[in-house]
């Protein structure tokens, strides 16, 4: 993947903005349980960082994904997870397919205002009995006169707490088709707003991503206009699926700093840090297993810039995308595992850098898409997916 100087300023942009406007608050927003997400998209709205890939007319910068994906390489310089996650719910997990296929008035509605930091927004398609299994999922949305009439709920939602509105993927028929039924043309994506009555929300604590917000929604008879369907009806799924590619993407990418960050922190502390007169670092065990760890980053690295560049020139990377996905999650939790280690007990501590990392970064493997539905992908575009019994 070719660099510009675009690319350059972008990634400086964000290593400044998170130097002064994230990691100084991050021990507090930990605390809390939640950051400010008005306050903080409004700051990066004003410098473009929410619309570098959409289009213009609606505040963005009209770049292509890679720049997206050099911002999330450089919010790896985050001192926490939860932050760059909410930050790319905003970017690249609710608004990929509002961008590409919402009307002009959907867009000027939400995607606008999302693009400026002035909403806040979600992806809703988790289910605490779907997860992973997005054809499973069970909330409905029955049409009345004009309306869309949704029940159901919706779990893990990050920003979920915060959000003014929340891109909703939702049964609206019962999937019959020529060949019976099809769970994955019976649904749709639509805009759903937070204020709209019927709406609860409740907060999920969790492991670690303390700072990012975490909610379980719940609808109960909300009606929502018909017109904020995306696309066309049914192909919610297909739409999903579409906007999984950079979702999948951003969160590989936002892994790469953070890991060389981790790897360097972990260096720098083994060297000081002596037993037995003399440095860990000097253990042969110590330094080539940070010699492989440094390796497998540059590896998931050029995965990474390679799936990017087959993805700006148009082709599907469904299984590039997943092959970061998984990549991504499993070598954060051998990164994480093995610098504690080095850390010894201070790496055991809550407020160590390392500790937080380990907190945080289990859930990559797990969110969008588990590891499990990442080699199921994998297996089935390699044609070694076995098929299901009739």
């Amino acid at each position: 993947m070719k660099f510009t100087s675009e690319h350059t300023q972008i990634a400086d942009t964000v290593r400044k903005f998170v130097a002064n406007e994230i990691n100084p608050f991050t021990a507090e927003w930990e605390k809390a349980g939640i950051f400010p997400a008005r306050e903080l998209f409004k700051k990066m709205g004003d410098l473009g960082l929410l619309g570098i890939k959409y289009p213009t007319e609606f505040g963005g910068m009209g770049l292509d994904f890679s720049y997206s994906m050099v911002m999330a390489e450089a919010l790896g310089d985050c001192n926490v997870g939860g932050v760059p996650m909410a930050i790319g719910v905003q970017t690249d997990m609710c608004t990929p397919a509002l961008a590409c296929f919402g009307s002009d008035e959907l867009r000027n509605q939400y995607l606008a205002p999302a693009i400026a930091g002035d909403m806040v927004g979600c992806i809703g398609v988790s289910e605490v009995t779907g997860g992973s299994d997005v054809a499973a999922l069970k909330t409905t949305a029955r049409k009345d006169g004009g309306d869309y009439v949704i029940n159901g709920s919706k779990m893990w939602i990050t920003n979920g707490m915060q959000a003014d509105w929340c891109c909703l993927l939702a049964n609206t028929s019962e999937g019959e088709s020529a060949a019976g039924k099809n769970p994955h043309k019976n649904k749709s994506l639509i805009i759903v707003p937070m204020d709209a009555p019927g709406i609860t929300r409740q907060k999920i604590e969790k492991i670690g991503m303390h700072s990012s917000d975490t909610a379980q929604l719940f609808f109960d008879n909300v009606r929502v206009p018909q017109r904020n369907l995306i696309g066309q009806e049914g192909m919610g799924f297909m739409l999903q699926m579409l906007q999984f590619q950079e979702e999948r993407l951003y969160g590989a990418a936002s892994t790469l700093r953070s890991l060389d960050n981790l790897i360097n922190l972990t260096i720098d502390y083994t060297r000081q840090r002596q037993t037995f007169g003399q440095p860990i670092l000097n253990n042969q065990v110590v330094h080539f297993r940070l010699a492989e760890l440094r390796t497998e980053v540059e590896c998931l690295r050029a995965l990474t810039y390679r799936a990017v560049e087959q993805y700006v020139g148009g082709k599907d990377v469904t299984k590039l995308a997943s092959m970061a996905k998984l990549k991504a999650g499993r070598l954060s939790r051998e990164v994480t595992d093995s610098c504690l280690q080095y850390w010894g007990g201070m790496g055991f501590t809550a407020d160590n850098p390392i500790s937080q990392a380990y907190r945080d970064s289990r859930l990559i493997s797990i969110g969008g898409g588990a590891d499990e539905i990442m080699l199921g992908i994998i297996c089935k575009l390699e044609g070694t997916l076995p098929g299901k019994a009739a």
